[in-house]
């Protein structure tokens, strides 16, 4: 059969065209597989890419959303940030009125003790006139303490504090400034002292130790413990 194909190839010409015919398409029928092979990895690969590109577009929304979280969060922050600001500013104008009234009242009651302190004295030298004693009233500064209330003659010697309200540790000031007079300034004192406190709202406690005391207290209304009583204790407080 070869010899016979080998002569017909020879010999037959459309034999030999019909075989060479056959050669050619079966070469390009391996192409073709070949193409075919390389386009069905072409798609594969595609697929793959698409897929990737459809990963990427998810993550892109994510990063997106994450992003439009992300300004929502910052609106909020700077949105309480302006409210704090708005809170602080507030307060500051609160505390401002604050300190501002709070100066207004100091200067009321600074007021209100100077003119206690005044009408103290005032009292108090009064007082003591209608009981023939002749005493000047003022106020005593030394470098350690302010008395509001002092003054002296030859025998006696009157020393007091003055207040607007007042409890048990009004008599303590008190005490405390005459023993300051007794150890370090004993030319200000008489053979005979008089403590008085002049107070207008004075405790219930502070009324009921200056009656154990015998400390003259009152007010220009009141006498809560009688100038006679504290005058026969004077001389139990020498110097």
């Amino acid at each position: 059969m070869r010899r016979e194909i080998l002569r017909l190839l020879k010999e037959d010409e459309e034999f030999r065209y019909t075989v060479a015919g056959l050669l050619g398409l079966q070469e390009v029928l391996q192409k073709i597989r070949k193409v075919l092979e390389e386009l069905r990895h072409l798609r594969e690969e595609q697929t793959k890419i698409w897929d990737e590109i459809k990963a990427i577009r998810r993550d892109m929304r994510a990063l997106q959303e994450e992003q439009v979280r992300l300004r929502e969060e910052q609106t909020k922050i700077w949105d309480e940030i302006k409210a704090i600001r708005r809170d602080f500013n507030e307060m500051l104008a609160i505390i401002k009125q604050m300190n501002e009234r709070l100066t207004r009242l100091e200067r009321t009651v600074e007021k209100m003790t100077i003119d206690v302190e005044e009408e103290a004295r005032s009292f108090v030298e009064y007082r003591l006139k209608e009981k023939g004693i002749e005493i000047s009233i003022d106020a005593l500064r030394l470098p350690e303490a302010e008395i509001n209330i002092y003054g002296a003659n030859k025998d006696i010697c009157v020393i007091g504090e003055a207040s607007i309200r007042a409890g048990k540790k009004l008599i303590e000031e008190l005490l405390k400034k005459y023993k300051l007079l007794k150890t370090k300034y004993p030319e200000y004192l008489r053979e005979k002292t008089l403590l008085v406190l002049y107070v207008l709202l004075p405790t219930p406690e502070l009324i009921e130790e200056a009656k154990k005391q015998n400390i003259w207290m009152f007010k220009s209304t009141k006498e809560y413990v009688p100038l006679e009583q504290a005058l026969k204790t004077t001389t139990e407080r020498k110097h």
